[in-house]
């Protein structure tokens, strides 16, 4: 099953990729593991699997330790991080999506730095007026970046959103685009160097769309461990 739904997977960014003139190597997949059995993840991994995304920290702890962190598998925490959770958090999280303000960039940087660990982020961003959406809002979000930037143990990698839920996929574009242009914003005054370099947005129901606006990194649960039969256009 998953097998046959990671080929799909795999077909739909490649049409993605044709539509948008992209190389499908731009993009990684993170697999939400999220409610599934070491089992499961375990066969993701095997069938080429390298990114490995949780929503709680409580529910990652052991199942990383329990994987013992196979060789070349990176973890993502996607979901909100409460600052009671971020020592655990940096401690087996690679890639942090969801900093959504100056104050848990703070505590990030303050456990990293007792870990002597430069702990990699991505901003996330609200796009769209939802009250249960959290994030920084584009207009604040520029000056909120640099301010974070000057943090020793943060390094900020680019924007992350989550668009609303909408049975027509076509729905989220307008929000994808929106993170792609504040990247661009964003980068105009920043050096190559320090350039935000990856957009994770898009979820098992709109990936496609988010990879034609600009998606570098997108998170699917149920298009990899149900197909794509049971997908909405959350994870």
């Amino acid at each position: 099953m998953i097998s046959e739904n990671l080929s799909l997977v795999r077909e739909g960014i490649h049409s993605a990729c044709v539509n948008a003139g992209r190389n499908p190597q731009e993009i990684t997949v993170v697999a939400i593991s999220k409610g599934r059995v070491l089992g499961q993840i375990e066969e993701a991994i095997a069938l080429g699997i390298h990114n490995i995304g949780e929503s709680k920290v409580q529910e990652a702890l052991p199942k990383y330790n329990a994987l013992r962190a196979p060789q070349g598998v990176m973890w993502h925490m996607v979901g909100r991080l409460q600052t009671n959770k971020v020592k655990d958090a940096v401690g087996i999280f690679d890639l942090i999506h969801s900093l959504d303000s100056l104050r848990l960039a703070l505590e990030i940087n303050r456990q990293a730095g007792r870990l002597g660990k430069v702990q990699d982020v991505l901003v996330e961003i609200k796009t769209s007026p939802e009250e249960a959406k959290s994030g920084l809002g584009p207009d604040e979000a520029p000056e909120a970046i640099k301010q974070m930037a000057e943090l020793k143990n943060i390094n900020i990698q680019g924007l992350m959103t989550i668009a609303p839920q909408a049975d027509n996929p076509e729905r989220a574009r307008p929000y994808f685009r929106m993170l792609r242009k504040l990247q661009d914003k964003i980068n105009a005054k920043r050096d190559t160097h320090n350039a935000l370099h990856i957009l994770s947005m898009g979820m098992s129901g709109d990936f496609q769309i988010a990879i034609e606006e600009g998606a570098t990194m997108v998170r699917l649960g149920r298009a990899i461990f149900e197909g794509q039969d049971k997908c909405s256009a959350l994870e």
